[in-house]
């Protein structure tokens, strides 16, 4: 294996190992779902709260308004029978409840403009939030896709790599070494089994083949 390719695969192992070990991208967009889901539950609460108080003070600021409207009428009365002092103290009472009044309107005015811009806020943070949960699906399947090709790169990446076909090359090598074996036993086994008779007749067969083909030759060399 030569040095370049030795130092291209531990490269590739490396990039595989900080792959595996890297943080799941499904399993953190989950979690910012559900942090993104506690903050909106607490931003909802938030903004019931700011929404109370200003029914609270448009509650106040009409109950003094409606007041305020009824001691003008009852000064006017008292005017009119002749009481002057009770048209007196009905008008000085209507000087604090008109003081009240603007208090009341004035802050109802800034707890309705505060609750607006809770509401927008509210409105934008579960927008987001449905957006997450919309690509959540289409985050998995590019994931999903992503890590299938990083394996099959991976498994690419070693394949043809020689690797395989040296052990094969060894085990072929093996074989052969151990078929040759096996006849080199073969042999000897047979050798050690004839007995001298054998031996002896074979002598004698090899004779008559030998006189055999001497007779061809002498008869040829007639011709």
């Amino acid at each position: 294996m030569s040095l370049f390719k030795r130092l291209r695969d531990l490269t590739l192992s490396n990039v595989y190992s900080l792959i595996e070990k890297a943080e799941d991208p499904i399993k953190l967009t989950d979690q910012y779902i559900r942090d993104m889901t506690e903050d909106l539950q607490d931003a909802e609460k938030a903004v019931a709260s700011q929404i109370a108080l200003e029914k609270k003070f448009k509650k106040l600021y009409e109950e003094q308004e409606a007041l305020f409207v009824k001691r003008s009428e009852q000064a006017q009365i008292a005017v009119q029978e002749g009481n002057v002092d009770l048209a007196r103290r009905v008008l000085e009472d209507k000087q604090s409840v008109e003081k009240k009044m603007v208090e009341y309107k004035e802050a109802f005015a800034d707890n309705q403009l505060l609750a607006n811009n809770l509401r927008a806020k509210l409105d934008e943070m579960r927008k987001q939030l449905e957006d997450m949960k919309n690509k959540r699906e289409t985050l998995v399947a590019r994931y999903q896709a992503a890590k299938t090709q990083t394996q099959i790169n991976k498994t690419m990446s070693g394949f043809g790599s020689g690797t395989a076909a040296a052990g094969m090359k060894r085990m072929e090598e093996k074989m052969l070494q151990a078929e040759a074996m096996a006849e080199a036993t073969n042999d000897l086994a047979a050798s050690k089994g004839k007995s001298l008779d054998d031996e002896f007749a074979n002598l004698g067969k090899n004779k008559a083949v030998e006189d055999e083909l001497a007779a061809l030759l002498k008869q040829y060399e007639k011709n």
